[in-house]
């Protein structure tokens, strides 16, 4: 298998998306009394492959990353924004820039190299991203709710996302599924997914392969091969009228629906007591 070397990590250079279902769980305590953010974040984690790149961000993904790198994928290289490279934070970083995430990296370098000399080169595998709106191809709005010249309500704005939108080899999306969340159209696009479907996102001429998955409170979005997100997986209690009830669009449904596995005992315990024992980002997180 063809692999590169980043600042001494390697990595494979075939990006194959892991499933949840490829996700197997082997002597270990299934529960059932969780949170919406806590399942979101165990099923964002799931995704991940040990030793690949991912470009991290505070809140959820944040967690799911810093989850998966004490589970299943110990070799994460964890990319922070503010050029730490190679993270192994000892506590939960509560922002980009916090001093714990560069005690043990392997390497602390500008924000533009970040941007320039890795995502842009190509060499992030995975990006994680979220917002106010995700619409019915996968884009992103952090930007504004309503018409940009006066809106309803002026949000935090891209940060990194419309770059990160574009150039990482693949996004995944974490948002709880509420129709208000979930329009048919965004009111501003902060983050390319496939834009207008078809081949309007390669048309641009970025290279990133866009979003694979949206991981909701309800269940896993996936596109189609028209871009459009589709209804692949549900979470265990949750039914198809519920994700129909709650999206702005008429959402489809994969012919074969999968469940997924509910959260371990272990995962809890390292969510609730490791990673954010003070509830920074669990609590609300789901709301």
């Amino acid at each position: 298998m063809a692999a590169i070397f980043i600042g001494g990590w390697q990595r494979s250079s075939l990006n194959k998306p892991y499933t949840n279902d490829e996700f197997t769980l082997k002597n270990e305590r299934l529960m059932t009394n969780y949170t919406p953010a806590e399942l979101m974040t165990i099923n964002a984690a799931r995704l991940l492959r040990d030793g690949e790149v991912v470009f991290v961000g505070v809140g959820l993904p944040n967690l799911a990353c810093n989850l998966a790198r004490r589970t299943h994928a110990p070799n994460l290289l964890l990319i922070y924004e503010a050029g730490v490279v190679g993270a192994q934070p000892a506590r939960l970083p509560l922002s980009i820039g916090d001093p714990t995430l560069v005690s043990g990296a392997a390497a602390v370098c500008s924000m533009y190299e970040v941007f320039a000399f890795y995502l842009q080169r190509g060499l992030i595998d995975v990006g994680f991203l979220g917002g106010a709106q995700i619409d019915r191809f996968g884009n992103v709005n952090a930007t504004v709710i309503g018409d940009y010249a006066a809106p309803t309500v002026r949000l935090p704005g891209s940060g990194g996302s419309a770059e990160i939108a574009a150039w990482a080899n693949r996004t995944y999306l974490l948002t709880p599924h509420q129709k208000r969340r979930f329009p048919a159209r965004c009111d501003f696009i902060t983050g390319a997914g496939f834009l207008d479907g078809g081949g309007a996102r390669q048309a641009t001429g970025v290279r990133g392969g866009g979003p694979q998955a949206v991981v909701t409170d309800i269940g896993l979005l996936e596109p189609d091969a028209n871009g459009e997100l589709t209804l692949t997986a549900l979470h265990p209690g949750q039914t198809v009228a519920q994700a129909l009830a709650n999206t702005g669009w008429p959402l489809q449904v994969a012919a074969t629906l999968r469940v997924t596995a509910p959260p371990t005992e272990h995962e809890l315990h390292l969510l609730r007591e490791v990673l954010d024992p003070e509830g920074i980002y669990l609590r609300g997180g789901g709301g």
